[in-house]
């Protein structure tokens, strides 16, 4: 299937590894042409590298903290300088720290709204004029799997990517009619290194290996095994696709039947 990307602008957040970096390579893969950011310029120069020799695309990497207002600008008019527009927006950054509710203060709180909330606010408010002028553009937000269904110990997560979700379809309710879709993607349970850390420290608590806390999830997803980064990118890219003109407003998951909500 073509998907229409070939000589498409994507700029993608938080992309040295993980679902960024696995986002990434399917749009290079499909012919898009990306600037990928990550707060270490070494790293995220290196993957540029590898993903343009992989896949023959244009990538370049820039360094750039999503969670810092200057930066995001920085970013962005590093896409138009090179590029001249950003045709696909794919916002993303790390998770924020594990926990209960009270064990964060004021701080750590408005840390955590800057890495989540204000960065898909702020990229968002920078590539909408030129899409809003071309019109044509496609944002996608990677969320998570609570924002449809809490999970433990995620008291920021849960509660800041629900704020994401409704951004993003208010947004793309006022946005539709010029040819710009918004839409987000919610991971579940994927073999990331964030996933990984997780299992690693909730494995310390309880006294087991990571292996052994990974298999308890593995247990509740009805497809009894974590996902790959892989199939969480061939959606993102089908959600930034021409193909996908007609769906916008949605948050789907790619969770393996986790969530077991009806809707």
């Amino acid at each position: 299937m073509d998907l229409g990307l070939r000589n498409k602008i994507a700029l993608v957040a938080a992309a040295s590894r993980g679902l960024g970096r696995a986002v990434a390579e399917e749009l290079a893969a499909e012919g898009a042409s990306l600037i990928i950011c990550g707060r270490n310029e070494q790293s995220i120069t290196r993957v540029a590298g590898e993903i343009a020799g992989t896949s023959g695309a244009q990538v370049i990497g820039v360094a750039a903290d999503v969670s810092q207002a200057d930066d995001v600008a920085r970013l962005v008019e590093s896409v138009i300088d090179r590029f001249g527009r950003v045709d696909i927006l794919v916002t993303n950054s790390g998770g924020p720290p594990a926990g209960p509710f009270e064990a964060f203060n004021p701080e750590q709180w408005e840390a955590a709204t800057r890495l989540l909330l204000y960065s898909s606010v702020n990229l968002a408010r920078a590539v909408l004029p030129g899409m809003k002028e071309r019109r044509w553009g496609r944002i996608l937000n990677i969320t998570s799997i609570a924002v449809k269904q809490p999970v433990d110990n995620l008291v920021l997560s849960n509660s800041l990517r629900a704020g994401v979700t409704g951004f993003a379809r208010t947004l793309a309710n006022e946005v539709a009619a010029l040819g710009i879709t918004v839409n987000n993607i919610m991971p579940g349970y994927t073999r990331t290194e964030r996933v990984e850390e997780l299992a690693r420290m909730m494995a310390e608590k309880q006294g087991i290996t990571p292996a052994d806390f990974i298999a308890r999830w593995e247990q509740e997803i009805p497809a009894r095994r974590i996902g790959e980064p892989r199939e969480f990118a061939a959606l993102a890219a089908f959600l930034v696709s021409e193909r996908a003109s007609f769906i916008t407003g949605t948050s789907i998951p790619v969770d393996g039947g986790w969530i077991k909500a009806l809707l």
